[in-house]
C-alpha cells in the first residue's frame, strides 16, 4: 500500500504556521531570559512584531503559548491512515514515531517548552491535563483498533502504560538536554511493553 499523500499547505495556511512558530519562539526567548512570571503578553506580541488581538487569536492564555503543539492531531491522523487489520503494536510504533519525529525536527523549541513545564507550577498543573487527554486519547486509538469497548479494564490499563512510556521517555530526555535522541528513549519503552498491546488483540489473553 502505497503511503497516503498530504497536500502542501496554502499560502494563507503557510502564513498562519509561520506566525504561530514566531509568537511562540518570541515567547520562549522572553521566558528564557526574563522569567515566565515577569514577560507579559504585551511584550510577547512586540517581540513577535504582531498585535495582543493576534496573539489571543492563536492562544487563548499566555499557558497556551507553551503548551499547544500539534502532537495530538498528528497522533490521531497516522492512527487513521495505518492500514486496517496492521498488527496494533506496528500502529502505536507509528503513531508515536510520528509525534517524536515532529518534537525532534524542532529539538530547541520542543526542549524549551518542556524545560518551562518542569519549572513553572501553573504550567506543570495545566500539563497534567495534557497527560489525561493523552489516556483518552490511547483508550480511544486501542478501543477502535482492537474493537474492545473504550472502558475494558485490560484497555485501559494499557493505555496509562503507553501515555507513561510518552512521558517518562519525554521527561528524561528533557533531563538529559536532548544527549539520548527521543525516539530510542521511546523505542526502548516500547519494546519493553509490546507483550502488554499482544494481549489486547487475542481475547484469550490476559495480562501476565
Amino acid at each position: 500500500m502505497s503511503p497516503p499523500t498530504h497536500p502542501s499547505p496554502g499560502l494563507r495556511e503557510r502564513k498562519r504556521i509561520k506566525l504561530r512558530r514566531a509568537i511562540q519562539t518570541a515567547a520562549l526567548r522572553l521566558f528564557e531570559s526574563q522569567g515566565y512570571e515577569n514577560t507579559t503578553v504585551e511584550q510577547i506580541a512586540e517581540a513577535a512584531e504582531t498585535s495582543t488581538t493576534t496573539f489571543y487569536r492563536y492562544f487563548p492564555t499566555k499557558e497556551d503559548v507553551v503548551l499547544d503543539n500539534d502532537a495530538s492531531p498528528l497522533f490521531e491522523t497516522t492512527t487513521a491512515e495505518r492500514p486496517a487489520g496492521e498488527p496494533l503494536t506496528a500502529t502505536v510504533r507509528a503513531a508515536m514515531g510520528a509525534v517524536i519525529a515532529a518534537a525532534e525536527a524542532d529539538r530547541d523549541l520542543t526542549l524549551a517548552r518542556m524545560r518551562l513545564v518542569a519549572t513553572v507550577p501553573a504550567l506543570e498543573t495545566r500539563y497534567a491535563g495534557e497527560e489525561r487527554r493523552t489516556i483518552e486519547l490511547l483508550t480511544a486509538l486501542l478501543a477502535g483498533r482492537t474493537g474492545r469497548p473504550a472502558d475494558d479494564y485490560q484497555l485501559e490499563l494499557i493505555a496509562f502504560v503507553l501515555a507513561a512510556v510518552l512521558f517518562t521517555a519525554s521527561r528524561r530526555w528533557v533531563a538529559d538536554q536532548g544527549a539520548t535522541p527521543l525516539a530510542a528513549l521511546v523505542d526502548q519503552a516500547l519494546t519493553t511493553v509490546e507483550p502488554l498491546l499482544a494481549t489486547l488483540e487475542d481475547p484469550t489473553r490476559t495480562l501476565p
